[in-house]
């Protein structure tokens, strides 16, 4: 499989995840290979809803962006690799995407405003429809975070309702 140049922004993630605003905190994929490795970015911003509750005063060390939004970024980046050639942007229909586990979660910095998550993700292993998958997440240039593995396993929506219920 051959690396896809060019970049793809909010459209195409959003027609592969179906994350939404206010909690898709993917902005952009660049480097992907299908199959084997995906690098993904996400913009941190003062207006993060995350920040809406500090007071005017708030030092700067209050605007630290909370390092399980740098963990679910990181994880939808994830899903994004697992699924990229079998997308599902509908939550109600065919094969949802389930976290299943997440290990080995290492953190080594702290990301502000005005910073940009690369998010760098590799398929360790796919049996059927699961995924294993590790990775970093770097800020400008520097390590924040790291994942021994994560587990991601697509199940058919009909699966995973109440006895009795449709779509």
């Amino acid at each position: 499989m051959s690396t896809q140049a060019q970049e793809f922004g909010v459209d195409r993630i959003k027609s592969t995840i179906p994350h939404r605003t206010p909690i898709l905190l993917v902005d952009r994929v660049g480097e992907v290979v299908p199959g084997e490795h995906l690098t993904a970015y996400k913009a941190v911003s003062g207006n993060e809803p995350c920040y809406a509750a500090l007071p005017a005063d708030a030092p700067a060390s209050a605007y630290a962006y909370p390092n399980a939004l740098v963990i679910e970024s990181w994880a939808q980046a994830a899903v994004l690799l697992s699924v990229w050639e079998q997308p599902n942007p509908d939550v109600l229909a065919g094969k949802v995407e389930l976290a299943g586990a997440i290990n080995g979660v290492e953190i080594s910095g702290r990301v502000h405003p005005g910073e940009v998550l690369e998010h760098r993700v590799r398929l360790v292993r796919a049996v059927d429809d699961t995924a294993i998958l590790a990775g970093e997440t770097l800020a400008g240039g520097r390590p924040v975070m790291s994942f021994q593995t994560f587990v991601v396993a697509l199940r058919d929506v009909t699966e995973l309702l109440p006895a009795g219920q449709s779509v």
